[in-house]
């Protein structure tokens, strides 16, 4: 468990009121749902271009102005290698540029992303046996 240092602070009001409504709506407490909103935009003024989206329990970086999470640009190039990806890819380098930088940052999340999305039907199968009932 990571050890995370307490820290005091006041919400306007009008942050106050939404935080609560995020609170309520999601069972989660309050400094949950404030250390998740600080934790994105440290991310996103740490790597300017990146942006968060997804629900509440699978937020994920993705990158606008290519319209794709920072997972699936990643596993695009490593799958493609990196001349070809850059050859027949229609990806802007300073996307690319963008997603490999904040993926040396955080490769484990993205790496979980990356592994989910490999599962085979066999996996799936098991995981999940009423998804491939013949009913």
């Amino acid at each position: 468990m990571v050890k995370t240092k307490p820290v005091t602070m006041r919400l306007s009001k009008e942050a106050d009121l939404w935080v609560e409504h995020e609170a309520r709506r999601t069972g989660h407490p309050k400094s949950a749902i404030v250390a998740s909103l600080v934790e994105e935009a440290a991310r996103m003024r740490r790597f300017p271009g990146i942006a968060f989206r997804g629900p509440d329990d699978d937020r994920r970086a993705w990158l606008p102005g290519a319209g794709f999470d920072v997972w699936e640009l990643i596993e695009a190039y490593q799958g493609m290698g990196p001349v070809r990806f850059r050859e027949e890819g229609d990806i802007p380098e300073r996307e690319l540029e963008l997603a490999l930088t904040y993926y040396a940052a955080y490769p484990e999340k993205l790496d979980q992303a990356i592994a989910a999305n490999n599962t085979t039907g066999e996996q799936l199968e098991a995981l999940y046996p009423d998804l491939f009932s013949k009913a």
